[in-house]
């Protein structure tokens, strides 16, 4: 008996168009470029398609020479996002590293991305680099959310001061370092449907930058014997702790 090889699940693709059941919209550009010159996805070819609300839509693609549009089916109560709101406090981080970080965010299920530029960050942005910068890592986060099946985007901040980010925090907050007092697991005792967590650049928080953090309230948490690079911590410490309170 030859047995058949699961189907393949039809792609996703975000669309910035607020999406209502059995109507036909035309695809972005962009959205249609992809659809058609890199999926190569023929008329007729099934899709989801979601615009950030909550939920999908199961769609039928249709191709009209350079443009595609959908043909949308009814609203799908589809969620697969944590019982708990995981905000990231992440100190920029230089390269390509800012990338991995947002991407993997997406993945782990944080609702938050604050970026905030340290004083011992590298990487420094203004004025239009930043802008770009903003839009690239929004882009990036969209593709995750298409990948990882997310119906809701990752909200992305732009890079702000520590004060600034530290002003927003609601509720239960860590602060990763070497020297934390507390064991993690211990730390999460009092969390129960939200949790901030802070992690710094490739240099580490400053003195000054500690102190401020404690003086608002956040506690200092040590995460096992090893020293985690930047682009790791915060990740590390978003999976454990999802795992840990069963989010």
């Amino acid at each position: 008996m030859v047995i058949a090889p699961p189907a393949m699940p039809p792609p996703r693709f975000f669309c910035e168009t607020p999406l209502d059941a059995s109507r036909r919209v035309e695809l972005p550009d962009a959205l249609a470029h992809h659809a058609l010159r890199v999926l190569r996805l023929a008329d007729g070819a099934p899709i989801v398609l979601f615009d950030g609300r909550g939920g999908q839509y199961p769609a039928t693609l249709r191709a009209e020479g350079r443009r595609a549009l959908a043909e949308l089916g009814a609203h799908e109560a589809v969620e697969s996002e944590l019982r708990g709101r995981l905000v990231l406090i992440q100190g920029l981080a230089s390269g390509d590293k800012m990338d991995w970080i947002v991407e993997k965010a997406v993945e782990l299920g944080v609702a938050e991305l604050r970026p905030t530029a340290a004083e011992r960050s590298v990487l420094r942005l203004a004025g239009p680099r930043l802008d770009k910068r903003l839009e690239h890592w929004r882009a990036i986060a969209r593709a995750a959310s298409e990948q990882c099946g997310r119906n809701r985007l990752m909200r992305i901040h732009p890079p702000a001061p520590l004060a600034a980010c530290l002003e927003a925090v609601d509720g239960p907050a860590l602060f990763c370092h070497p020297e934390g007092r507390l064991d993690f697991r211990a730390a999460l005792a009092d969390v129960r449907d939200g949790l901030t967590l802070m992690v710094g650049p490739e240099g580490g928080w400053s003195p000054e930058e500690l102190a401020l953090a404690q003086r608002r309230g956040l506690r200092g948490v040590r995460f096992g014997p090893r020293v985690l690079r930047t682009e790791t911590a915060g990740l590390a410490l978003a999976a454990a702790a999802t795992a840990l309170l069963d989010w």
